[in-house]
């Protein structure tokens, strides 16, 4: 799956702009920008992925173009896709990204498995 590489630059630019220690990763099927080694944002098609509070997520589902993040079929709390609608302006993807880095200090780190673990898959 290809992702959207102008958005994946812009998210890479407000990172840069604002200080932003951050590595990108291909996971997914896109682009994963981690912060403190913690899932933050991503690029998967043309749209963002952001992982936000989930006490925030009702709210962020209001605005134009977020839904629920749902590879599974079933979404997964804390993380919303924003299709391109809401993030074509520069202060649409600023404030979608000051939500992620809002969170990030807060959220846990994905549990890493063991070589061993990752060899039987």
């Amino acid at each position: 799956m290809a992702y959207n590489q102008q958005l994946a630059d812009r998210i890479t630019e407000a990172f840069r702009d604002r200080g932003v220690a951050f590595e990108a990763k291909r996971m997914m099927g896109g682009l994963c920008f981690m912060v403190n080694g913690k899932m933050c944002a991503g690029v998967t098609d043309g749209r963002l992925m952001a992982r936000i509070d989930p006490a925030s997520e009702p709210e962020a589902l209001g605005r134009p173009g977020c839904r629920p993040m749902d590879f599974t079929g079933r979404p997964m709390r804390g993380f919303v896709f924003v299709e391109p609608e809401g993030t074509g302006t520069a202060a649409q993807l600023a404030a979608w990204l000051e939500l992620a880095l809002a969170f990030n200090p807060k959220a846990k780190a994905s549990k890493r498995r063991s070589a061993s673990a990752r060899r039987s898959r």
